[in-house]
């Protein structure tokens, strides 16, 4: 397998790229990072990822993987989550090909980040069911079960009381209705539950950017699971969009 890929993650608000050694899950460049276009469009958010890896200026034969904020199916997006939706049912890994000019990887945005947590951070070598779960404009989530991923979960939209999850009890939510760490937990604490009542994971892992700071609200959960806070935080995506590209290169 090739030792060096691009990874390139998309969401709601910002898009992030690095070149990563594939072999150990480190980042070999600086993390570049760009807003998402105002309205989520397909060409708009296209022109930006190009940028990015123009500065990232990889060697042609080095693999690019992107992932993205929705179900994908045969390099298409089948839902939309914070981004236009002009996404649904569109031809998006074609997209990203013909205007970079070069083969990629396509991927849901949580299963990149739950991949990666399962090669090099907080899922490593667990056995049975985890779920990794990234908090930050929606929640995003990834199955794993005994080190295989279990594409396009989405869990992030149970309906929970009435409400979409991740309406209630993203990082964007908390930060919209100005919870306190305590008051955001309690939404947490249904959330978590509602996940563990259907799925009985042995394992919760937590990632995105809030997750540095998983002291202030994951002693406030009670779980049967153990719950944890993801290692590669916000480069999960990044270093899994590359991986995975990678390994799809060798395979």
């Amino acid at each position: 397998m090739t030792s060096l890929a691009v990874g390139v993650d998309i969401g709601g608000t910002g898009i992030k790229g690095a070149i990563v050694d594939v072999a150990s899950g480190a980042l070999t460049t600086d993390r570049i990072k760009k807003a998402t276009p105002e309205g989520g469009k397909p060409q708009d958010i296209t022109a930006v990822v190009k940028e990015i890896i123009g500065e990232l200026a990889p060697a042609d034969d080095v693999p690019v993987g992107v992932c993205f904020p929705a179900i994908v199916r045969d390099g298409k997006t089948m839902s939309a989550a914070n981004v236009s939706k002009k996404w649904i049912g569109f031809e998006a890994e074609a997209l990203f090909e013909k205007e970079l000019g070069r083969s990629i990887h396509f991927v849901n945005d949580a299963d990149a980040a739950g991949f990666a947590e399962q090669q090099f951070g907080a899922a490593k070598g667990k056995d049975g069911l985890v779920i990794v779960t990234t908090l930050g404009t929606g929640i995003g989530t990834a199955l794993i079960n005994d080190g295989v991923l279990i594409v396009n979960s989405e869990l992030g939209h149970l309906e929970i009381e009435g409400h979409d999850a991740e309406s209630r009890a993203s990082f964007a939510a908390k930060e919209r209705d100005d919870l306190s760490w305590k008051h955001w937990a309690k939404r947490l604490q249904k959330y978590y539950s509602t996940l563990e009542a259907l799925l009985s994971p042995e394992l919760f892992v937590v990632g995105g950017g809030v997750s540095k700071q998983y002291e202030e609200f994951l002693p406030l959960l009670d779980l049967q699971a153990e719950i944890i806070p993801a290692t590669l935080r916000n480069n999960a995506g990044i270093i899994g969009a590359a991986t995975l590209a990678a390994r799809s290169v060798s395979a």
